[in-house]
């Protein structure tokens, strides 16, 4: 396997790793422009770009890289010891750029509902793998859903299992119920997806967290939850509601994550808050 067929097996697994190339050479180096290493979450890597301290070094920032998906550039200066460490005769600089490649995002989508119909629709458009997943076959079809990846008419906890979860997805809830919205949050909490979405008032998500505290669920857990869904701005139609969820979405992908929003350190900052909500 070449090293970009392994690229494409990682982000398929959703698995992130770090590319680091040789972009800049300067004299002498005991490699060449272009080269490649790949470095993988585990830390096992393929290809080289000369091996030595320079590798060694390359690994580590990779590492990091892989981490916080920021990329990063490292100078060499390859003088006498640098050159005996790689056991070549070479007095050469280079530049190295190391950057993160991520799995494509995923929204999966809970409920087919209007909503739904145009939050796959943006989401898409906007570079999201998507998936829509719904107990009702009248409702989660493809020609409801003809853009979509993904389309599951099943009960919920049976899809559960078929899903694959990871740091890179995106989970709405947007059931056609209360207690639907109740069975896929309890799910959804225990997995490592990057955003988990609920539809609802202030008023619902606290009835929500409340009635999981009785079931011992802290409220701690519920911290990276974003409801009531969906950035500010007045959004009162489906459409529009589906374009705030997007935009949320999007923010916690480019880093600029509204954590304002989230329940525990939004609706729950404080015990008058929700006392003050009846």
């Amino acid at each position: 396997m070449d090293l970009f067929s392994e690229i494409v097996r990682l982000r398929k697994l959703g698995q992130k790793c770090a590319l680091a190339t040789i972009v800049e050479v300067n004299g002498s180096i005991p490699s060449y422009e272009s080269a490649k290493i790949l470095v993988r979450e585990d830390g096992s890597f393929m290809g080289t770009i000369g091996g030595g301290c320079v590798e060694a070094e390359v690994w580590n920032a990779a590492r990091e890289v892989i981490e916080t998906e920021k990329p990063r550039h490292l100078n060499f200066n390859l003088g006498q010891d640098a050159a005996y460490d790689n056991g070549l005769i070479c007095g050469g600089q280079l530049n190295v750029f190391i950057e993160a490649i991520v799995p494509q995002p995923h929204a999966f989508i809970f409920g087919a509902g209007h909503i739904s119909k145009s939050l796959a629709k943006v989401s898409s458009m906007a570079g999201f793998g998507v998936s829509v997943i719904d107990n009702r076959e009248s409702f989660a079809n493809r020609e409801r859903f003809p853009e979509v990846d993904e389309v599951l008419a099943a009960e919920y906890e049976d899809a559960f299992a078929s899903l694959n979860i990871n740091s890179s997805s995106y989970i709405i809830i947007v059931t056609r119920g209360h207690r639907d919205d109740m069975r896929v949050l309890r799910w959804a909490i225990t997995t490592e997806a990057r955003y988990i979405s609920m539809i609802g008032s202030k008023r619902k998500v606290i009835a929500v967290v409340k009635e999981f505290e009785k079931e011992g669920v802290s409220r701690e857990s519920f911290e990276r939850i974003y409801a009531p869904m969906g950035l500010e701005i007045g959004a009162i139609t489906p459409e529009e509601i589906a374009v705030s969820v997007a935009a949320e979405m999007i923010a916690v992908r480019r880093g600029a994550d509204p954590k304002w929003k989230s329940v525990a350190k939004g609706i729950f900052a404080s015990s008058q808050t929700a006392a003050s909500i009846k």
